[in-house]
């Protein structure tokens, strides 16, 4: 029989955080996989911990993922963990996980702290569901495309960012989005210094470019809301008359109908008065 891969979330700045069944697994695993051994290792002898410790990360993860299949189908259990919060979650992790089910090998979660789920939380921006992106795109490419997709996400979209790149990332979302825009940014998430500044993008951007940056932040930008949406489509309309929005739509297989209720919808108006509009001109 195979061991278990358990995968251990760990504390994200307070060690309370950690709980009672990732504590059980990391004494009773065989072996502990970590992304960086001696940042474990300061958590390990915190609780007194003296399981095996060997090191698992995105610069040795084919190698080692192999040695740690091996160990898995001896019959031996191995624990994962990242530096903090939940492994395999924009994280290498997932690639040890997708090797053990592909060989058959049991999978099996400890869940626990994790940065963006309480950035989310103490944003207040999540009550109409949202994205995780993981860290902001660094190629300008990818970069272009994700701020684009912004513009009209209505979920709140989650982004992890470095201290050393916060004022650019900031930068460009100032440049790509409507200065009301609210977004969250997160820092120092459950530390004695822990900070969530929430408010419209321009505010915050001008709060971050004059801060001193320290530790990982997380980014939570708001999803477009309906008058942001309603002022776009009245700018886009609004050299347009009534007759030729409605036909607009009509062009694109509407009936007339739809057409003036959609037409309506942009300029943020009841149908009722597109209607009288086109009585007139008739």
């Amino acid at each position: 029989m195979s061991g278990t891969l358990y995968l251990c979330a760990t504390p994200i700045g307070n060690l309370e955080d950690i709980t009672l069944r990732v504590l059980r697994l990391l004494r009773e695993s065989d072996l502990i996989a970590a992304e960086d051994t001696r940042h474990t290792r300061k958590l390990l002898n915190h609780f007194k911990i003296s399981t095996p410790l060997t090191s698992y990360h995105e610069h040795n993860s084919r190698a080692k993922g192999s040695h740690l299949l091996d160990v898995l189908r001896s019959g031996k259990n191995v624990a994962l963990v990242t530096d903090a919060g939940m492994p395999a979650v924009s994280d290498p992790g997932a690639d040890i996980v997708q090797l053990c089910r592909a060989h058959g090998v049991s999978v099996t979660c400890a869940p626990g702290a994790s940065a963006h789920s309480a950035a989310l939380a103490v944003s207040g921006l999540g009550g109409g569901g949202f994205i995780f992106e993981g860290f902001f795109p660094r190629e300008v490419k990818e970069r272009r495309e994700c701020l684009a997709a912004l513009a009209d996400e209505y979920r709140a979209t989650i982004f992890y960012e470095a201290p050393h790149r916060m004022r650019d990332t900031m930068r460009d979302l100032t440049a790509h989005l409507p200065p009301d825009r609210t977004v969250a940014i997160a820092s120092e998430l459950t530390k004695l210094y822990e900070k969530c500044l929430v408010g419209p993008l321009c505010e915050i951007a001008g709060q971050v470019e004059h801060s001193e940056l320290r530790g990982e932040f997380v980014i939570v930008v708001g999803g477009v809301s309906k008058q942001e949406l309603t002022s776009r489509d009245q700018a886009q309309f609004g050299n347009m008359t009534v007759a030729e929005h409605v036909q607009a739509y009509i062009n694109t297989g509407l009936d007339q109908k739809s057409a003036m209720k959609a037409a309506a919808r942009d300029r943020g108006v009841a149908k009722s008065v597109i209607y009288k509009q086109l009585l007139t001109k008739l």
